[in-house]
């Protein structure tokens, strides 16, 4: 599980996002919503909620915020949210693929656009970059987790298609194939391990290089998909030299 991380091409993203907590508390808030829609508000039948919620306790939601979203999310008169993707490239041929969650499509495929012109990238059509990114399951959890030592960790985690294993800050984060997210779900469970987040990320196949100094006009086209709203999480190839 040692050597260099695929996660490592992200964790500037992470970074940005852990200092915005309003709008990740915003993110979170609209996970809920559109898992209770999909599944209702058991979340004992509804494995998409229950992520939801470990996710939002992991961001430091108040539990009482948490519980309020969940009831006027069953209300049959809440809004309705649309998960939609945007892909699109960037200044010097980065790739972008951004999810969006949004109760107006209108408003939010304008807002992306926008920022790919201001940056001078395009727009594409979906599905027309998909191909560049890889999708896989991304959990983290505190590396103070009792008595089990990180060697006894990694081990017991093969057996939930753990693929690779890193520190960190103060987490340790996991990775799986896609298709085993539900399997890790399950063994963190049995080890009695909430997660502070658990996502499906994805993660570029082929990276971009661009120089250091240049590569500064690609991070303010970052913060500006970040700074929407609208925006779940913005994916891209970038890779610094």
């Amino acid at each position: 599980m040692a050597g260099h991380s695929k996660w490592a091409n992200i964790k500037h993203r992470k970074g940005a996002q852990d200092k915005k907590r309003g709008k990740l508390f915003t993110r979170c808030i609209k996970e809920i919503h559109v898992a209770v829609k999909e599944s209702g508000d058991d979340i004992n039948s509804n494995p998409r909620l229950k992520t939801a919620i470990q996710n939002a306790k992991g961001a430091n939601m108040p539990k009482d915020t948490i519980e309020r979203a969940i009831k006027k999310a069953a209300l049959s008169d809440s809004e309705s949210y649309a998960e939609v993707n945007y892909e699109g490239y960037g200044p010097y041929g980065v790739a972008f693929f951004i999810e969006c969650t949004t109760d107006n499509i209108n408003r939010t495929v304008a807002n992306i656009r926008a920022i790919f012109n201001k940056y001078d990238g395009e727009l594409g059509k979906n599905g027309s970059l998909e191909f560049l990114f890889n999708r896989i399951g991304v959990f983290e959890i505190d590396e103070n987790i009792g008595n089990i030592s990180k060697e006894e960790l990694e081990m017991d985690l093969i057996d939930g298609g753990l693929e690779e294993f890193h520190n960190l800050q103060d987490s340790y984060i996991i990775t799986t194939n896609f298709e085993d997210f539900g399997l890790m779900q399950k063994k963190l469970e049995d080890l009695s391990i909430t997660p502070k987040s658990s996502k499906v990320e994805r993660i570029a196949l082929n990276l971009k290089k661009v120089k250091d100094e240049s590569a500064k006009t690609i991070f303010k086209m970052i913060e500006k998909f970040d700074d929407d709203d609208d925006v779940k999480e913005v994916y891209h190839n970038l890779e610094i030299i």
